[in-house]
C-alpha cells in the first residue's frame, strides 16, 4: 500500500481490511485473531473464569462476568442477601462472585425463640407463670383480672390490658360498670320540655301556645321539639268582624261601623248624621 514503509509481504489483509503485524483484534462469534508473518490466526477466545457462579456475558461481550453471582439462574447483585425458593430459612450472601448459604442451628427439642420455631422442627418454649404452664401462643387471663390480657411467646409472657372501643359520647355521660373493663356511654336524659328562645322560657310537655300569630300554634313534643301549625280560615262574607287575638274573622259577631263593633240588630246614631238612626244586620 502506498505511504507506508512497512514490506507487503509481512502486512496481512483479512475481509478486505489491512492488519499490521503483530495486530489482535476480536471477531464476531468470540474469535481472537493476529497477524503474524503476512497470515491471519484465528482461534476461540479463551475466557478464564475465577468464580464459581459467573453472570451471562453482557450483549456483544464474550466472557462471562463474575461482578455479581448467578444462582439458579437468578442474578443476584454484589453483597446481596437473599433466601433461596425452597430454603427452609437458609440465607445466601453473593460475595466475590460466589454464593454461600447459611442453614439456622436447630437445638433439640424446645426453641429458644419463636423465630426459630418457624424454620427448625423444634417446638416453641412453653411459658410457666403463677405455677401454671401455658402452651406458646395461648392467651389467657389474670385470676380475677379480666381486663389483663396475657400472651404466652417462646417461653416470655407478655401482659396488658384488654383494647376498650372508642367512645362518641361527652365526658359526662360515661360510666364503668361493675365487672366492666372499659367505660360505655350513659343514656341522655328524656327532656322535661321545650326551649323557645335564647331568653330561657321553657314550655313543658304537650303544652300548646301561640308564638305571637293567632293563626299559628305550637305545642312541645315528648323528644323536646316544637311543632306548629298554621290554621287556614274557610269562612267568608262581605262585611267580616276581626276580633284582636283572634285567627280568623267573625262573620256572625255584628257590624263594623266606622271603625266600631256593633252586635246583630244593634242600633245606633249615625255619626255623620244625628238625625239618622242604624242598625246592624246580619245577612
Amino acid at each position: 500500500a502506498p505511504g507506508t514503509s512497512t514490506p507487503s509481504a509481512s502486512r496481512c489483509w483479512y475481509r478486505g481490511v489491512p492488519r499490521e503485524p503483530g495486530a489482535r483484534w476480536t471477531e464476531p462469534g468470540c474469535r481472537s485473531c493476529a497477524c503474524q508473518g503476512g497470515h491471519v490466526l484465528c482461534e476461540a477466545t479463551g475466557c478464564p473464569v475465577p468464580c464459581s457462579h459467573p453472570l451471562p456475558a453482557p450483549p456483544g461481550g464474550c466472557c462471562p462476568s463474575c461482578s455479581g453471582c448467578l444462582h439458579e439462574g437468578v442474578a443476584r447483585a454484589e453483597g446481596d442477601v437473599f433466601s433461596p425458593s425452597d430454603g427452609n430459612c437458609t440465607v445466601c450472601v453473593c460475595l466475590a462472585g460466589n454464593v454461600s448459604c447459611f442453614s439456622p442451628e436447630c437445638p433439640p427439642g424446645s426453641c429458644l425463640s419463636s423465630s426459630l420455631a418457624e424454620c427448625c422442627s423444634c417446638q416453641p418454649a412453653k411459658c410457666s407463670f403463677r405455677g401454671r404452664t401455658y402452651a406458646h401462643g395461648a392467651r389467657f387471663s389474670l385470676d380475677g383480672d379480666e381486663c389483663t390480657v396475657c400472651v404466652c411467646r417462646g417461653g416470655e409472657v407478655e401482659c396488658s390490658f384488654a383494647p376498650c372501643p372508642a367512645l362518641d359520647c361527652p365526658q359526662h355521660l360515661r360510666h364503668l360498670s361493675p365487672g366492666q373493663c372499659c367505660f360505655s356511654c350513659r343514656d341522655p336524659p328524656a327532656p322535661a320540655g321545650c326551649f323557645v328562645d335564647d331568653n330561657g322560657v321553657e314550655f313543658p310537655i304537650g303544652q300548646i301556645w301561640s308564638p305571637g300569630d293567632p293563626c299559628e300554634l305550637c305545642i312541645c313534643q315528648a323528644d323536646g321539639s316544637v311543632s306548629c301549625t298554621r290554621t287556614d280560615c274557610v269562612e267568608t262574607c262581605p262585611y267580616p268582624i276581626r276580633i284582636p287575638g283572634q285567627c280568623c274573622p267573625d262573620c256572625s259577631a255584628g257590624c263594623t261601623y266606622m271603625g266600631r263593633i256593633f252586635y246583630n240588630n244593634e242600633t245606633f246614631p249615625s255619626i255623620l248624621d244625628p238625625c239618622l238612626s242604624c242598625i246592624c244586620l246580619v245577612r
